[in-house]
């Protein structure tokens, strides 16, 4: 192996040992956070992990910790549920609803009970918004996806991730229920947006290609709010369905999708009209169901073969989201 092989090698094993710490603390943080048990589940070295941690992530564990608390508190009171302040203190790893509503305030500038009353409209303001930055450009349906048939490429558009008008949007939710899947994946993190579209057409499209995964199931889990969450902080995780037997490889690593009650929304359209969709899913229909959302994340699935029509370059996929009883 030459030298920048080598280093190459090195750097996704980094970035493997990470993504099980970020992924064992998003499933413990109604739990205390211990640095030695998080520094095993890297393999790391206890005494250098708070190091390499912030070296890598740019912030300490702590703070990490906190603001991934905070934020996780912050979907659970947009969900439109009837948990109380203190049951979401509890169960995102705060002791008290005093202390959780004093990090609230200093984190977002407002208690988490005006965030919760304020929710449909600060997701109208950031609907518009976006809506905005989109007027007047016109996307290219023949960039959604790359030309399957020949280079079995996801590649979506420049504005993949946008949010549009909800109006007149009305799609047929099912609710499902998916058994556990075990996935392949490789994670951005950074802005969602453009990027998303490079690092599925120019990293995960190749590896399915070559471990003969072109035509399996893929699944596309944004785990963070942009409106929350900082652009820079923002994970996004790109997935193909494995054996269980399957060896790996170092590019990937792998997880469970958790399987269990979803609300699945067929949507088939232009892409630049999927966030819209989201939205409509998560502000109009969701509240009026009688359900709300879990912790387990919500995803895009599709079959990465059929995907895209390549006559009129719409873009099919199953919008799922995690539902329980209210």
């Amino acid at each position: 192996m030459t030298s920048k092989a080598s280093a190459q090698a090195s750097r996704a094993e980094y970035t493997r040992r990470m993504n099980r710490v970020l992924n064992y603390i998003d499933a413990h943080l109604d739990q205390p956070l211990d640095g030695a048990e998080l520094a095993d589940v890297a393999n790391f070295s206890r005494f250098h992990f708070h190091r390499i941690f912030a070296a890598i992530m740019g912030e300490t564990l702590g703070s990490y910790a906190r603001r991934r608390r905070l934020e996780k508190a912050a979907f659970r009171l947009s969900c439109g549920n009837d948990e109380t302040v203190l049951e979401t203190a509890l169960a995102t790893g705060f002791g008290s609803a005093e202390a959780f509503a004093r990090a609230f305030k200093l984190r977002f500038g407002c208690t988490p009970s005006e965030w919760r009353s304020d929710t449909p409209r600060r997701m109208a303001k950031q609907a518009a918004a976006m809506g905005q930055r989109k007027n007047g450009r016109e996307s290219n349906p023949d960039q959604v996806f790359g030309n399957l048939d020949q280079a079995r490429q996801i590649a979506f558009a420049e504005d993949d991730v946008s949010y549009l008008t909800t109006e007149g949007t009305t799609m047929e939710v099912r609710i499902i229920e998916l058994p556990a899947v075990r996935v392949a994946y490789q994670r951005l993190i950074g802005p969602y947006g453009p990027a998303i579209g490079e690092f599925w057409r120019n990293r995960m499209a190749p590896w399915m290609q070559s471990h003969g995964l072109s035509d399996a199931t893929c699944y596309g889990i944004g785990y963070d709010d942009p409106s929350v969450t900082p652009a820079s902080k923002c994970r996004y995780d790109a997935c193909v369905e494995v054996a269980a037997d399957f060896p790996g490889s170092e590019k990937t690593d792998s997880l469970v999708l958790p399987g269990g009650r979803y609300a699945a929304a067929r949507f088939k359209g232009k892409p630049e009209t999927i966030a819209g969709a989201w939205i409509w899913l998560t502000r109009e229909w969701l509240p009026s169901s009688g359900l709300q959302c879990d912790d387990r994340p919500c995803f895009e699935m599709f079959a990465a073969a059929t995907a895209r029509d390549p006559e009129t370059g719409e873009f099919s996929c199953d919008i799922c989201i995690p539902v329980r009883a209210l």
